[in-house]
């Protein structure tokens, strides 16, 4: 059983302490759920912008004459297509094709690239590439604990950011740049995980605390703020993202989740792994479909509960809450292709009922 003082600390936990987070137990690290309440930053990300630590997600650097063609064998996306400074969100799979994570990949040049990973699935990843390495020659390096990672997001943020620097603000959506401040240097992409415009951030972890501290100092009262992990997960679902272990996972492929954008079933040469398998799925005229789902009354749908038609059981919820911004109750399943429609009516088995709910589009939330 993990305790507290087994905990990893990221370089803000200071910051969170000064704060007064509520800090919990989250893949190991020690992680702020909340500073206020959830609702509070949620609505404060949608209307300004809010400061997330997101240091606890695995960063990986490949460096060398084989970089690019390693990541094409375990991405689904295309890497040798990507242009220097671009940033493409992509699967990991297995070789059934399930996902064995979801990552973004930073190309710095043709020999160099860098990945984001989610924290659970860090150290797998690790032992998986040493795996499929091969006679591929590169150089792998974890550096997840050597640095920092922030997310700004919220409509104010690249406003706020034009008195940093002019070049930021004028980042294309998955692109980034690399500054430097005093000797450190920091990347800076402008992606994101809730549904609204912004920066992360990376940097050296002796730099955190200072870097925090600069940018909070500096913010027009009210314009960012700390938030936490509950504010993240509900501004995600707003903007109908995938969370791993929940909308995908080594038994849900990224067709099924919706992810069709990021996979490149034509990729040429060796492939990717899961390649083949998924081709299958995708020729497939009755495969399961991501769905998102509007809730009738306030109770919120959790992760495993059943969907129903009638009384015959047709899906599964794979997130849900009470959305802030709709004052409504929303959630994703997964569910039989037959009742995928826009505008089916479904039941989600609650417990002790059932309530209606009817399947519409995703994203829930768009600005």
């Amino acid at each position: 059983m993990t305790t507290v003082t087994d905990l990893k600390k990221t370089p803000f936990h200071k910051t969170h302490v000064e704060h007064g987070a509520k800090l919990v137990d989250y893949t190991g690290w020690e992680m702020p759920l909340l500073y206020t309440s959830i609702i509070e930053e949620h609505r404060q990300v949608r209307q300004a912008g809010g400061l997330f630590d997101v240091s606890h997600m695995g960063r990986f650097t490949f460096k060398g004459r084989d970089a690019g063609r390693f990541l094409d064998r375990v991405c689904t996306r295309d890497i040798a297509t990507m242009q220097d400074r671009q940033v493409r969100y992509a699967l990991v799979c297995n070789e059934q094709g399930g996902c064995r994570d979801d990552v973004l990949v930073y190309r710095h040049s043709d020999t160099e690239y860098t990945m984001v990973c989610n924290a659970a699935n860090r150290l797998k990843l690790v032992d998986h590439f040493a795996q499929v390495k091969g006679e591929l020659v590169y150089r792998f390096a974890d550096i997840t604990e050597k640095t920092a990672m922030v997310a700004l997001q919220g409509p104010k943020v690249m406003d706020t950011l034009a008195g940093f620097s002019k070049e930021i603000p004028t980042l294309k959506r998955y692109r980034f740049t690399e500054k430097s401040l005093f000797i450190a240097k920091f990347l800076v992409s402008r992606t994101g995980y809730t549904g609204e415009d912004g920066v992360e951030v990376i940097l050296p972890a002796s730099m955190a605390g200072k870097a925090v501290e600069m940018i909070l100092k500096n913010m027009d009262e009210g314009a960012i703020m700390p938030c936490g992990l509950g504010a993240r997960d509900s501004l995600r679902l707003e903007a109908g993202m995938a969370l791993y272990g929940h909308e995908i996972d080594e038994t849900i492929d990224p067709l099924t989740a919706g992810l069709d954008f990021a996979v490149s079933l034509e990729k040429g040469g060796d492939g990717f792994i899961g390649q083949e398998a998924l081709r299958e799925i995708a020729a497939s005229t009755s495969r399961r479909r991501l769905v998102g789902l509007k809730l009738e009354g306030r109770r919120a749908a959790r992760q495993g509960m059943h969907v129903l038609a009638g009384s015959e059981t047709v899906g599964v919820i794979t997130s849900g809450c009470l959305s802030p911004t709709l004052d409504a109750s929303i959630a994703m399943a997964i569910v039989e292709h037959s009742t995928s429609n826009e505008g089916t009516t479904l039941q989600v088995d609650l417990g002790r009922q059932a309530v209606d709910a009817t399947v519409v589009p995703m994203p829930f939330y768009s600005r």
